[in-house]
């Protein structure tokens, strides 16, 4: 199958504002969602304390940035999403939240220039298994290493696939198990379908293997459950 382009992307998260806005259906899809949001922003909490500068790519409604204020008040926060609906409600939930400066970026994260050492924690919320190829992978991880300040971490939480063909045939039934669990077949067929359309995971060693290579000093696997993990680095 063809995969979705960036415009196709773009427009199904446009019109999807609602559902990622609310931590109770936004995250449905996604197994041990509460856990993985929990445990990346207390472990980014630990690394930095101090942070100051948050940047969340793939924001959506903003659910990331909204757990790490939780916990890191007045944080300034720059928010990069594909889909100007997902910033402008993430942008009105955030503000509320921080007294400190919150700005939207519109683009792909392939495209976007950051600025180098600039950010104390970068979440990837759910986004990462949009990147195509090689050469995808290695730009982003290349670029959100140089935009961490010293000491800044990378905390990611994403659908990965294994290496081996066999246990990835059978997460994938355990994951559909799941979906049935949640909303039945039709439900997930649709989250199958939007897999086999829009995404391209890649193995969570293959992840962290590259990461090592950009430079961080430090990786962890923070969880993993099935074909979803918590995992991250730090500068």
């Amino acid at each position: 199958m063809t995969k979705a382009t960036i415009t196709e992307i773009r427009e199904r998260f446009d019109n999807d504002v609602e559902r990622f806005s609310n931590l109770e259906t936004g995250q449905v899809s996604t197994i041990d969602a509460t856990i993985s949001l929990e445990v990346l922003t207390e472990a980014a909490k630990r690394i930095n304390p101090k942070a100051t500068n948050l940047l969340d790519i793939g924001c959506g409604g903003g659910n990331y940035s909204l757990k790490m204020l939780s916990k890191l008040s007045n944080l300034n926060c720059t928010l990069i999403d594909l889909s100007k609906p997902m910033l402008d409600k993430a942008f009105a939930r955030i503000s509320k939240e921080t007294d400190g400066d919150v700005k939207i970026i519109q683009g792909d994260i392939r495209d976007v220039v950051l600025q180098n050492d600039s950010y104390d924690i970068i979440l990837a919320g759910a986004v990462l298994h949009h990147l195509r190829d090689d050469a995808d992978w290695e730009l982003v991880f290349a670029k959100l290493f140089e935009a961490l300040s010293k000491g800044g971490c990378l905390m990611i939480s994403d659908l990965v696939r294994e290496d081996s063909e066999v246990l990835n045939d059978y997460f994938r039934e355990k994951y559909g198990d799941y979906l049935v669990n949640v909303g039945g077949q039709d439900y997930k067929s649709k989250i199958f379908d939007y897999i086999e359309k829009e995404d391209t995971p890649r193995p969570l060693f293959y992840q962290l293997d590259l990461m090592r290579r950009v430079g961080f000093r430090s990786i962890e696997i923070l969880h993993k459950n099935i074909c979803f993990s918590a995992y991250g680095g730090i500068k």
